[in-house]
């Protein structure tokens, strides 16, 4: 069913020139017919097609998550939790205690399936992991503990040989840890079990009112997709490449947009992804200053993964193939290099994270055809680790408002699963700058619920000719306020932000498939 009349819903605005709040609006109808708006107004009339009584309640355009690992994301749920520790000690008493009512007695015990857990963050630790802690818990079975960031693996000796990494002391991180990930995905069995916890992910993610994702992956995700879409139905993709394999995408012809074979056009090709530096937690963000912790660092400034001259390679190469750029950045050396590079390049794309950015860049990202694809769940995780690493920068990281302020566009993810993919979460993130019950960090970089919600629906709106994709809606997203255009208001930004963090989803409909509640 590609044809939809939804009834009596109110749009929740998300322009500066849209008139005023949505509490008042007149109920419209929305007619989707070959899975695209093709009729907004009162009393529309009956069309012969499937009607979704909306009752008054409140609709956007669909979700859009502009940054997910899929697998990861999907997997990460059956994982052992790690989050929240605050040094070796808490975590291997987690361990120890999983591998306690997992693993059967005896010598004989066959130890080949490894314990994986997930989210410790050690940017603060008083010491930093070792292989020996994890040997000593667990000197058979492999542990493989994967940071919260996803930067690093913390493995035993045993994790170690299974992934066919070299011995060693610490962790394995950045591009060794990315390349080890993907041994882990290739053991015997984990393939299916990925696949399935990939349709039960597709699920959650309908029910949160997201109709689309970026699926950033280091396995070549073009080719699971159809099989994905057969199994679960409409589902909006754009699909990255690593550079490691942009050789097949090129090969194959495809460029940033084109449909993948075997999806009907729900997946798409999306960007070359580039990690360009590490990350806060890993203290291998590259910045223009020194961290402030970096006595203990071989690299106190972070590192580059790439020389200029390699980057601009890679995106230059991407570019003349018609493929857009989403170039991870977190440090605001690794950002000036990335503009550098689209400025050198003329590519289109996307910095991924800006994580920290030095004030006098702003005015040269202005212009340029690159989006800053941001996590505002992020800055609730690494606060701690931003005040301990760069605490004379703080004012310069999340911060979202300059880059909006300058006409940057914004775009919303997650990067799950290094945050929920939740776009709510994001969302009250954005607004309120703290978790729930906390104080807020900075207010004065927040975003309005308006300026939140607007970067979360990929550009769209429910305008004739667009895609039929829609989410009904609980209750006003701008009840507290915060509509378009409006200044933040940091003394009602907590309610705001409560407001979106407890919103529920009524209805989701993509290209006017039915696909959640009714």
């Amino acid at each position: 069913m590609t044809d939809l009349l939804v009834r009596a819903v109110r749009p929740v605005p998300l322009d500066r020139d849209a008139p005023g709040g949505t509490s008042g609006s007149q109920p419209l109808d929305i007619l989707i017919r070959g899975g695209q708006v093709a009729a907004v107004g009162t009393d529309l009339p009956d069309a012969g097609v499937p009607e979704l009584r909306g009752e008054g309640r409140w609709v956007v355009p669909g979700l859009w998550d502009q940054h997910v690992h899929m697998v990861q994301w999907a997997l990460v749920r059956s994982r052992l939790d790690v989050s929240g520790t605050n040094g070796v000690e808490q975590v291997v008493d987690r361990v120890r205690a999983a591998l306690d009512t997992t693993e059967s007695p005896g010598p004989d015990h066959a130890l080949t399936a490894p314990l994986i857990g997930w989210g410790h963050r050690t940017a603060g630790w008083a010491r930093q992991p070792t292989v020996a802690d994890l040997d000593a818990v667990s000197p058979r079975r492999p542990v493989v503990l994967i940071s919260g960031d996803g930067h690093h693996g913390w493995l035993n000796s045993s994790a170690l040989r299974l992934l066919d990494c070299p011995p060693r002391e610490g962790v394995v991180s950045e591009n060794e840890w990315f390349d080890a990930y993907d041994r882990l995905g290739s053991l015997p069995g984990a393939a299916d079990q990925a696949e399935a916890a990939v349709l039960e992910a597709i699920t959650a993610a309908r029910a949160q009112g997201v109709v689309g994702i970026v699926d950033l992956e280091f396995s070549p995700a073009w080719d699971l997709w159809p099989a994905r879409m057969a199994a679960r139905g409409p589902f909006r993709v754009r699909t990255g490449v690593y550079a490691s394999r942009l050789g097949e995408i090129t090969a194959r012809g495809w460029a940033t947009g084109d449909p993948l074979p075997g999806t009907d056009g729900w997946a798409r090709m999306g960007a070359l992804k580039i990690i360009s530096d590490g990350s806060l937690n890993t203290r291998t963000a590259w910045c223009c200053d020194p961290y402030a912790d970096s006595e203990d660092l071989a690299d106190p400034h972070g590192l580059p993964n790439f020389t200029q001259d390699e980057l601009t390679q890679l995106v230059g190469t991407a570019h003349a193939h018609g493929l857009e750029t989403a170039l991870h950045a977190i440090g605001d050396r690794a950002v000036r290099q990335a503009l550098d590079v689209f400025r050198a390049t003329g590519a289109t794309g996307s910095v991924e994270h800006a994580q920290l950015v030095a004030p006098g860049d702003v005015p040269h990202w202005a212009g340029l055809p690159v989006r800053a694809s941001i996590q505002p769940a992020h800055l609730i995780d690494d606060r701690a680790a931003t005040e301990h690493c760069w605490p004379d920068r703080t004012r310069n990281a999340f911060a979202y408002r300059p880059l909006l302020e300058a006409g940057i566009p914004l775009t919303l993810g997650s990067d799950a699963p290094v945050a929920p993919l939740d776009p709510w979460l994001a969302m009250a993130a954005a607004v309120w700058r703290g978790p729930a019950g906390g104080a807020a960090w900075h207010p004065e970089l927040s975003l309005t619920p308006g300026e939140a919600l607007a970067a979360s629906v990929d550009g769209r709106r429910l305008t004739v000719g667009e895609p039929g994709d829609l989410v009904l809606l609980n209750q006003d997203p701008y009840a507290e306020g915060g509509l378009p255009g409006a200044a933040p208001e940091p003394l009602r930004a907590a309610e705001q932000a409560r407001v979106l963090r407890e919103m529920t989803v009524e209805a989701t409909v993509i290209g006017g498939h039915l696909v959640h509640g009714g």
